[in-house]
C-alpha cells in the first residue's frame, strides 16, 4: 500500500480585509498518496490556490492539521519549510516564475543550485530534463523566446529537478489550448510514474478529470471527493 505523502485534516483558512473576515477554506479534508494523480476541480475564486499553498507549506492553516509523510508541519520553522519545499515539494505556479533573465536551462537549474549540487551535476540533470519535456536545443534561450505551452514545460521541469515526493501545479493548462493543455498533463503523469511522486493539479476545466485518479471538488471554500 502506497504510503501518504501529505494529509490536510479539518483545515480551515481564513483571511482578515479589512473589517471583513473571509474564509477561503472550510474544514477541508484530503488525502494524497505516492504515485497518485489527484485533482481540485472547481471554478475560479473557490479556493483552489489557497488549499495548493496549505498543502505545499507555503501558507499556514488558520485551524486544522497539515501533515507531510505522516509529520506534522506546524511546528516548523519558516526555514524548515523552506527546505522541505526545496527537497521534497516541486510547485508549479500559476504565473509559472521563470526568472527571465536566465536561459531555459539555468532556471531548471535553479532549484538544484539552491540545493548545492554539483555545477556539472545540475546542468547535465536539467539537460536531460528539458529533453524529456521536448526543449532539447532550445536550453540556451531566454523564457521571453518561448511560447506559453514551452514556457509551461520549462516550469514542470524545474518543478522536478530535485525529485520531489509531491509536485503541485496551480491551473496549469489555463493559458494553453486543449492540445497543448492535454500534453502538459501527459507530461506531468510520465514524470509522476518515473518519479513514484505525487501529482496534484488544480483546474477548473472539467476535462482534464478524466485522466486523474481521484479528483475533488472546490466550491465556496467547501471541499468534496
Amino acid at each position: 500500500m502506497n504510503q501518504f505523502i501529505s494529509r490536510l485534516v479539518d483545515v480551515s483558512k481564513t483571511f482578515e480585509k479589512g473589517s471583513e473576515r473571509i474564509t477561503a477554506l472550510e474544514k477541508a479534508t484530503i488525502s494524497i498518496s505516492e504515485g497518485e494523480m489527484v485533482g481540485i476541480m472547481g471554478p475560479s475564486g473557490s479556493g483552489k490556490t489557497t488549499l495548493l499553498n496549505l498543502i505545499g507549506t507555503l501558507e499556514s492553516p488558520t485551524s486544522g492539521d497539515v501533515f507531510f509523510e505522516e509529520s506534522p508541519t506546524k511546528k516548523l520553522s519558516i526555514a524548515e519549510r523552506r527546505k522541505l519545499r526545496l527537497d521534497k515539494i516541486g510547485i508549479v505556479f500559476q504565473q509559472l516564475r521563470l526568472i527571465p533573465t536566465l536561459s531555459v536551462v539555468e532556471n531548471v537549474e535553479l532549484p538544484m543550485a539552491l540545493s548545492s549540487k554539483p555545477d556539472n551535476y545540475q546542468r547535465k540533470k536539467a539537460l536531460e530534463l528539458l529533453e524529456s519535456v521536448g526543449l532539447a536545443g532550445k536550453e540556451n534561450r531566454k523564457p521571453n523566446k518561448l511560447s506559453v505551452g514551452e514556457q509551461q514545460r520549462v516550469a514542470v521541469a524545474r518543478a522536478v529537478a530535485n525529485d520531489p515526493a509531491l509536485v503541485l501545479a496551480d491551473e496549469p493548462t489555463s493559458q494553453l489550448d486543449s492540445a497543448s493543455g492535454m500534453m502538459i498533463i501527459d507530461l506531468l503523469d510520465l514524470l509522476r510514474k518515473r518519479l513514484n511522486a505525487a501529482i496534484v493539479i488544480s483546474t477548473h476545466d472539467p476535462e482534464i478529470s478524466g485522466h486523474l485518479e481521484k479528483v475533488y471538488r472546490l466550491r465556496d471554500g467547501i471541499l468534496t471527493a
